[in-house]
């Protein structure tokens, strides 16, 4: 019997190894496109292997706990590159956890998933060669788990996954985006600021997918999205959003203007 897509879907996010993930997350996207496989929106899935497989590098620790390092060294643009590779490696298990975890939803919802993953580990791949040529490997500095934490307290519900991952932990990226690339151009690390462009312009798609589901489910259940997305960012704990927003890219993602209005009235 074929595995379906879903069932894949769980086993790369397993994977332990970072490369074996992204090939495995390439090779599903390539096999989605053909057709070759059942999608079986219906199964009920259970985890049984611990999940995400992750390297036993990097350390995970608390955020304020990741040392930050001076822009004006090598090893402290490492820094910074490792940093927004852990990233990506930890979007690319978000997204296979969003295909394989809920069940129900249109075939497009997870095309659009695995699209992400497939995208994410393109961006870790061109993170973690980009840090080769700076003498440094994923794994060689500390990093957090911030983004799974969110993803682990939103496994019970769809709507809440959808509001929550990513469009807010992966929405803080567009607006991080812009001075991240401005400090590596000025670093004189051009190569890593172009990655960045790249980077940006996929997470707005994420984003937008984010916002697209979020907006379906919303239809669903008859709930206004500004007020069930206040509601959820208390009853999860979301971080708080802070300015400066990157207004622009976030209205290409398909925040609504009413959406962007709640921002700027927000009291920081």
């Amino acid at each position: 019997m074929t595995p379906c897509l879903r069932t894949l879907a769980l086993q790369a996010l397993t994977l332990s190894d970072p490369q074996l993930k992204c090939t495995q997350v390439h090779s599903l996207w390539e096999s989605q496109r053909a057709g070759i496989l059942p999608l079986d929106p219906t199964l009920q899935l259970v985890a049984g292997t611990q999940i995400p497989g992750r390297p036993l590098r990097p350390a995970l620790v608390p955020p304020r706990q990741v040392q930050r390092r001076a822009m004006n060294t090598v090893e402290g643009r490492a820094a910074l590159i490792h940093a927004l590779a852990h990233i990506e490696f930890n979007a690319i298990n978000l997204a296979l956890d969003a295909v394989w975890r809920f069940a129900g939803m249109p075939a497009d919802y997870y095309s659009d998933w695995l699209l992400v993953a497939k995208e994410e580990a393109y961006h870790f791949t061109l993170l973690q060669e980009h840090l080769r040529t700076l003498g440094f490997g994923y794994g060689d500095f500390d990093g957090h788990n911030s983004l799974w934490e969110m993803v682990e307290k939103t496994r019970s519900d769809v709507l809440a996954r959808m509001a929550l991952v990513p469009r807010t932990m992966e929405a803080r990226g567009l607006d991080a985006s812009p001075p991240l690339k401005q400090k590596l151009a000025q670093a004189g690390d051009h190569a890593a600021a172009a990655i960045l462009d790249i980077i940006l312009r996929d997470e707005i798609g994420h984003v937008a997918i984010g916002n697209r589901w979020f907006q379906y489910l919303c239809d669903q259940r008859g709930l206004d999205i500004v007020t069930e997305f206040e509601a959820l960012c208390q009853q999860y704990q979301a971080p708080k959003l802070r300015p400066p927003f990157n207004m622009e890219a976030r209205k290409l993602a398909g925040f609504t203007e009413a959406e962007l209005a709640y921002l700027n009235a927000e009291p920081f």
